[in-house]
């Protein structure tokens, strides 16, 4: 997550690491209002945890819905973020919450499994099967490292993975009908219109799939992977660099030798460089592939501040993967 305190050593004798940027916590939230004379039913109070669904779920839900999203900016660190009273409140009203999982947002979850009433709950994790989820954990099915919140045992960033997105969106219309049943067929009709959007995106996964063929990445971070692996683009990171990066923990000076080396001997064709995180080492290893002449894709982990549309930002990034792969030539 952005500036999340990721300590990556250098290969100076004084290692210098991602540094951590708080951020404070300055309630950033956004929220879009239902327009209930369209609405054929009731008209529910949805809150997002993030802003990685937050505009997937405001299309889905349309005049439907009051849409909140509690974390909409990208100081703010979903890893570590403490809810404030205003959040709790939120989520006490809502008809529906919508977490990520994976203990990528486990305060949220944490929240909501104290109300009693319990709002409906979409958790993208639980609903793709993906294990080491928060709540897996408190039923005492920790991952097999042993690390807190099942960092590094599983990889949270859901919303990079096409097929991910079509079953939480799948989730979310059907709970959101279940909710609302006389807007039934309004919310059918919005996820028809979401699968329309997503079509110039669809269709940029394929023809990146054509551009793939053969070629790999290595990334200073993991959160490209799923779409990286939706493309059929062949992972090159070195793998203590990509273990320590994936535990939140330093790679060793020869970690990070073996991927400059990588970059330098043609091994890797693209470098994926998280522009969200900072620090000395993922700098370094972007230095390296510039000067070794590998193309370099900024992507970020979460939606860029001023960039509503979950469609646009992620098009814009697999256009410039494109770019990289020959696809403007």
């Amino acid at each position: 997550m952005p500036r999340r305190p990721i300590v990556l050593a250098a290969l100076a004798v004084s290692a210098l690491g991602l540094a951590a940027c708080g951020g404070g916590q300055a309630n950033q939230t956004a929220t879009s209002e239902a327009n209930s004379a369209n609405c054929p039913g009731d008209v529910l109070d949805v809150v997002v945890s993030v802003s990685q669904w937050g505009d997937v779920v405001q299309q889905l839900a349309g005049d439907c819905a009051n849409v909140t999203t509690v974390i909409n900016s990208t100081a703010l660190d979903p890893h570590d973020y403490e809810p404030t009273t205003g959040d709790i409140a939120s989520f006490e009203d809502a008809d529906l919450v919508v977490v990520n999982g994976a203990d990528y947002d486990h305060w949220a979850s944490d929240a909501v499994a104290n109300l009693d009433p319990a709002p409906a709950v979409v958790d993208a994790a639980e609903v793709v099967g993906v294990e080491g989820s928060h709540s897996d954990e408190e039923e005492g099915h920790s991952d097999e490292e042993g690390d807190d919140h099942g960092r590094g045992s599983v990889n949270p960033h859901l919303w990079y993975s096409p097929e991910y997105v079509q079953q939480t969106a799948q989730a979310i219309t059907a709970e959101l009908q279940q909710l609302s049943p006389e807007a039934a067929d309004y919310f059918t009709q919005q996820a028809d219109a979401f699968t329309t959007a997503l079509e110039p995106y669809d269709q940029e996964l394929t023809t990146l799939q054509g551009l793939a063929a053969g070629k790999t990445y290595a990334a200073t971070e993991t959160v490209f992977d799923y779409t990286a692996a939706a493309v059929g683009l062949t992972d090159a990171t070195p793998e203590g660099y990509r273990d320590a990066a994936s535990n939140e923990s330093d790679p060793s000076p020869s970690d990070v030798a073996a991927f400059e080396s990588a970059l330098a001997d043609g091994s890797i064709d693209v470098l994926v460089y998280n522009t969200q995180t900072e620090g000395s080492v993922p700098e370094q290893l972007r230095a390296a592939a510039e000067s070794t002449g590998v193309p370099v894709v900024d992507v970020t982990e979460s939606v860029p501040d001023g960039d509503d549309s979950f469609v646009a930002w992620q098009l814009g990034q697999l256009q410039q993967l494109a770019d990289a792969l020959g696809g403007g030539q």
